[in-house]
């Protein structure tokens, strides 16, 4: 089951900051809500069509990972996208509490741009700042940021 919810940011930044927060089934069918959401979303700012383009595949391609690696096989998990909007940008963030991975091997994908780096790298070119660990509570979590300015 997927869940939605929105929160208000404070008067510390812009009138228009908020994060909103998706958690779907970790199944490959459920990325396109998370690439619907970050539309209806990309609406709320003057964003060109390419930016939003931009977006959605890095989304698709961080979504995609967690799907195909955070769970071994046959064991349930979610992925949890959180959409953070200011008037300067947009960060998106994507978690799973499933193995984590090795960061060797993420390095090794890098260097070789084989099938298994090449989402990445993706990302890192469509995107302004990219992070990738392992979240302390175990699992993995990528963020990435795009300046709208």
């Amino acid at each position: 089951m997927a869940s939605i919810s929105m929160e208000r940011g404070g008067s510390v930044r812009g009138e228009r900051d908020g994060i909103v927060a998706l958690t779907v089934p970790a199944r490959a069918e459920f990325i396109a809500l998370g690439r619907l959401a970050l539309t209806g979303l990309a609406r709320t700012r003057a964003l060109s069509a390419e930016m939003v383009a931009d977006l959605k595949l890095a989304l698709t391609e961080a979504c995609s990972n967690s799907v195909r690696h955070a769970y071994d096989e046959g064991r349930e998990g979610v992925v949890e996208i959180l959409y953070e909007l200011s008037d300067d940008r947009i960060a998106i963030q994507v978690t799973d509490d499933g193995s984590g991975f090795d960061p060797q091997t993420l390095e090794r994908a890098q260097e070789e741009l084989d099938e298994g780096g090449l989402g990445i790298a993706i990302i890192r070119a469509l995107t302004d700042e990219l992070e990738i660990g392992a979240r302390p509570e175990g699992g993995s979590r990528l963020r990435f940021t795009k300046y709208l300015t």
